[in-house]
């Protein structure tokens, strides 16, 4: 037989875009529109209903950039359409490749009550199936005018993601406004000819099941007569029945189909549009549940489920009616789907403390899953993060985006830090937005590492990142390939049943030990300063508000404000979203973030003032140094109060080659007239810290411009060139005693330092007043150490990554995250350096021809400049604080991290403050003391092994305990876990390394 497999199937093509497709609608009828352009930001519901539109027509122009429309569109269905299914197509003027990334809209009745959400793939409502002819046709529209950012030729800089750079010009053109006649059976068929034509593309040529498919669709398209595909689409869906019956091979590979929109909190739109986006894909969903009995949806982040309930009442009732039913399913059990390898300790925890007790409070639901499919990496303390909440799996599609290594495992058990292991999997489609196309169906199949040993994968449907959700289309498709064969069987089913089948049928997976490193959007380290810096300076604040407030509370009756610090935690979970903290997000969510952290430092501050004041006693006779770090500091304990002198600062010399010489007897820097240090001695170890012949504090500038994700993305290319930054404007005597100043000028931009020693360490302040371009700035040290491996510290302890390049797996991870430190080490000494904002670095090795001994440079990132998604990226001033420690242990890391990121507070008064709660071993570290979430009065202590061994302790609190609990991060009793036993107002307690563990004392 003669090959002529491209002849049919381009004849598929054809007759299925010129002819079939059309045919859905055979009949149509224009509707009346109207509009009301709200002015500024969107308003209520009622104000948008009852407002007085003007006439427009299809093909006017609307929209300014981030506006609101609200559409009225009226209409009388033919009396000669009678016993027809009739639907208005509403189209906005809408790119049907932009689902999500463009203007939207949610249909309500005159009542109302929402319809549904209309979206590029979308733009139908169901009027009557069937109607009986002459009903009057009344919607509403509320249109988002939301401008695309990321268009067809990416990454290119625009002023629309601002509202107040974007402009008023209309972004769109109303394109469709009708009512017509829909023939299921068309559809019907529209959808056979899709799926078998899909699939018939993925099976091997020289098997026989594709040439099956070949000549029945070939049949079928005989059978359409193109004059009347209306009259004849019976008869062709008739020659495709027996292929779609032939049931799948016993050995298919299973995808259980989860309906999805992922939609990110902000991105390429601010906060509030996120609103909206929610509320309108939340109603095409509860609709399409109603439409298709078979059809599961799953929706993550607690936030949105908390604006929806809050805002748009009239969708919740929808929701909780669904909910209920149990095919609404709330996933993941955190607050929002949040960057995991920045948010400290305590944020990660409540991350999941927020989420999952939103869900309970709401629906008596607690998930077993985080579900964080477009998560950037993942920190290797997460694992037991997930199982202290109550949770036990992990589901996420990111790595797959790994430009570098490919990951072995699609199903797997996943190691943290301590031991934890949590059940994981990589869904093998490779989206997050599966539309249940069968190149994406087959590519699961095939992609599908653990053959042999399991079957079963996940495949979110979708459309996602701006919302919309899954369509009718993708229902259809999937019903044709439950059991089809050539094609992977598809079943909807919720995540916890999908994860049951896949631990049922695979009980021993392979393991990864380890952060799950994403080899890409590793500048999102970096990007946008002050968000990072906003976040870190929160999540310090909220430890002092929680510690002293609860001190407070204990000992003199303060009232502890529960409902501020529950709302300032949501907060500042919110902005920890994977395109926030990333600094990956538009202009407008940037500019908005900065005034959010500055109000919740104000309120956090206010907080704490209030608590100390309370517990300073009187404030006329002295002064109190307030400790919140978790070890004692110049005499003060850890959360308690003291009077205290303030710490000396190192004296200043002049260097005899120029420069300047620091030193308090236990460090002396010398720092050379071009204000870089050439030697930093440890005096106690008589041991030098910089590399021979090297200077640090050397700030070094790169080029900077990814190939693309330009917020993104730093290319291991930026290294290929540098530029030290040596010449000093000025190196002179600081204004404080003891201290330098140095002030370099480069390009259009302006770096000042003040440099001082205290207490054993370099203390860095950095300015920069940041006008470049496409550039990334660096802080280097080139430290005389000798190590093949080297520490950051990450949630609840602190994670391992080599200095060299032996595999490309340890060569792709050429920039990485930290959180307050960075320690390397050679048996018997070591070095830190430490940060009170900054979260990428670099860690580089070689060896000196001089002396063969190994230079370890470590760099700190400190800016970018990308111009997408802002033009405008860290333009501006900015502020840095670090550190460098030599002779530090791994221990002293952990405690300077602490002391530089809680700065002592000096407070009038003279009633020394014993701690609540104290810890006899330095190596377990207190994250937080408060009191109970349940408003009990009970206080809640959670700590955790820092150092990565075993430790001993006693815990002492500072008032009477009744009794003491081991809870989870939700703070409830952990079954089967015995209660440590109270001995003269202490506990014992066992850690195994990087442990974590709350307990709850009770009091009376």
């Amino acid at each position: 037989m003669h090959d002529d497999r491209a002849l049919v199937e381009n004849r598929l093509k054809r007759v299925l875009d010129e002819r079939i497709r059309p045919a859905v609608y055979p009949a149509s009828t224009p509707l009346d529109v109207a509009v009301w352009h709200a002015p500024g930001e969107p308003v209520p519901v009622a104000e948008g209903l009852t407002a007085s539109p003007a006439p427009i027509a299809v093909g006017d122009a609307w929209g300014a950039p981030w506006g609101t429309s609200w559409f009225t569109v009226t209409g009388t269905v033919p009396a000669e359409w009678a016993g027809r299914t009739v639907e208005a197509i509403l189209d906005l003027g809408f790119d049907e490749n932009m689902p999500g990334f463009q203007c939207e809209g949610l249909v309500y009745r005159p009542d109302g009550g929402p319809v549904k959400g209309l979206n590029p793939r979308n733009q139908w409502v169901r009027i009557g199936a069937p109607v009986e002819g002459g009903e009057e046709v009344r919607l509403h529209i509320e249109a988002a005018s939301n401008p695309v950012i990321l268009d067809y030729h990416p990454f290119l800089p625009t002023k629309l993601g601002d509202r107040e750079t974007a402009g008023s010009e209309p972004q769109y053109r109303l394109a469709r406004m009708d009512l017509a006649v829909f023939d299921e059976t068309v559809w019907q068929l529209v959808i056979d000819l899709e799926v078998l034509g899909e699939l018939m593309a993925e099976l091997p040529v020289d098997g026989a099941r594709r040439w099956e498919l070949l000549r029945a669709v070939e049949r079928a398209l005989d059978a359409i007569d193109l004059q009347d595909v209306n009259g004849t689409a019976a008869a062709a869906r008739a020659e495709l029945a027996g292929v779609l019956a032939t049931p799948a091979a016993p050995s298919a590979h299973r995808i259980s189909a989860v309906g999805h929109a992922h939609i990110d909190s902000a991105w390429l739109w601010p906060l509030r549009e996120t609103v909206r986006k929610v509320a309108r894909t939340a109603s095409n969903m509860t609709a399409l549940l109603e439409d298709e009995p078979e059809f599961v949806f799953a929706m993550s982040q607690a936030q949105q489920w908390a604006w929806i309930k809050e805002q748009r009442p009239e969708v919740w009732a929808r929701v909780v009616k669904a909910v209920n039913d149990g095919r609404f399913v709330p996933a993941g059990g955190m607050w929002v789907e949040s960057d995991t390898n920045m948010p400290g300790s305590e944020a990660m925890a409540r991350q999941f403390v927020h989420g999952k007790r939103f869900f309970l409070e709401e629906f008596g639901v607690e998930n077993e899953e985080a579900w964080l499919p477009d998560t950037f990496g993942f920190a290797a303390g997460l694992p037991q993060i997930i199982k202290a909440a109550g949770s036990k799996r992990l589901l996420t599609q990111k790595i797959s985006w790994s430009q570098v290594n490919k990951f072995p495992h699609h199903t797997f058990l996943w190691e943290g830090i301590d031991g934890t292991r949590i059940f994981t999997h990589f869904p093998p489609v490779d989206t997050y937005n599966c539309s249940m196309k069968g190149g994406e169906i087959a590519h699961a199949a095939r992609n599908f590492k653990d053959k042999g040993v399991a079957r079963h994968s996940l495949a979110p449907t979708g459309w996602g990142d701006g919302g919309g959700g899954t369509t009718r289309e993708m229902v259809a498709k999937a019903a044709r390939m439950r059991d089809l064969e050539g094609s992977a069987a598809v079943v909807w089913e919720t995540p916890a049943e999908f994860f049951a089948r896949a631990e049922a049928e695979y009980p021993a997976p392979p393991v990864w030990v380890g952060e799950l490193y994403l080899e890409l959007h590793r500048a999102t380290l970096t990007s946008q300063a002050k968000t990072k810096q906003g976040n870190r300076r929160s999540e310090s604040l909220l430890r002092e508000a929680e510690l002293w407030a609860a001190t407070a509370a204990v000992r003199t009756g303060f009232a502890y404000p529960h409902e501020r610090l529950d709302r300032i935690w949501k907060t500042v979970l919110l902005h920890q979203f994977h395109d926030i903290l990333p600094g990956s997000s538009i202009a407008w969510v940037h500019r908005e973030a900065e005034k959010t952290y500055a109000a919740v430092a104000a309120e956090l501050n206010e907080i704490i003032d209030d608590a100390q004041r309370a517990l300073a006693g009187n404030a006329g006779s002295g002064e109190l140094v307030f400790n919140a770090a978790p070890h004692a500091r110049n005499g003060v304990p850890a959360g308690g109060a003291a009077m205290a002198p303030a710490p000396t600062r190192g004296g200043l010399r002049a260097r005899d080659e120029g420069g300047y010489v620091l030193d308090d007897g236990l460090l002396r820097v010398e720092i050379d007239d071009r204000g870089l240090v050439v030697s930093a001695c440890d005096l106690r170890a008589g041991r030098e810290t910089v590399a021979p012949g090297q200077a640090a504090n050397l700030l070094q500038i790169h080029p900077d411009f990814p190939n693309m994700w330009d917020a993104w993305d730093v290319d291991q290319f930026y290294r290929n060139t540098v530029t030290d930054l040596v010449d000093a404007d000025e190196v002179t005597p600081g204004e404080e005693p003891g201290s330098v100043r140095v002030v370099r000028s480069f390009g259009r931009s302006r770096v000042t330092q003040v440099l001082t020693v205290e207490a054993g360490r370099l203390d860095i302040r950095t300015e920069v007043d940041w006008h470049e371009t496409e550039k990334f700035l660096k802080l280097a040290f080139p430290l005389d150490v000798h190590a093949d491996r080297y520490a950051s510290e990450s949630q609840y302890g602190h994670a391992f990554r080599a200095t060299h390049t032996n595999t490309s797996w340890e060569a792709a991870k050429f920039e990485a995250c930290n959180h307050k430190f960075v320690h390397l080490e050679e048996p018997g000494w070591g070095v830190a350096l430490v940060t009170d904002s900054t979260y990428g670095h670099d860690v580089t090795r070689t060896v000196r021809a001089s002396d063969r001994g190994t230079t370890t440079t470590l760099r700190v990132s400190l800016l970018r400049a990308p111009r997408f998604p802002d033009p405008e990226t860290d333009q501006g001033l900015h502020r840095f604080r670090h550190a460098l420690v030599p002779g530090a242990t791994i221990g002293d890391a952990v405690r300077e991290g602490w002391f530089l990121n809680l700065p002592e507070r000096r407070v009038p008064g003279d009633a020394e403050v014993a701690p609540l709660v104290t810890v006899d071993d330095d190596a377990i570290v207190v994250t937080a003391v408060k009191l109970a979430d349940d408003g009990s009065g009970d206080v809640v202590v959670r700590f955790h092994e820092s150092r990565g061994g075993r430790a001993r302790a006693r815990i002492s609190t500072g008032f009477t305990a009744t009794g003491v609990a081991v809870t989870d991060l939700l703070e409830r009793p952990l079954a089967g876990t015995a209660a440590p036993e109270p001995a003269g107002g202490s506990v014992a307690v066992s850690l195994r390394p990087f442990e974590l563990v709350t307990l709850r004392f009770s009091r009376s």
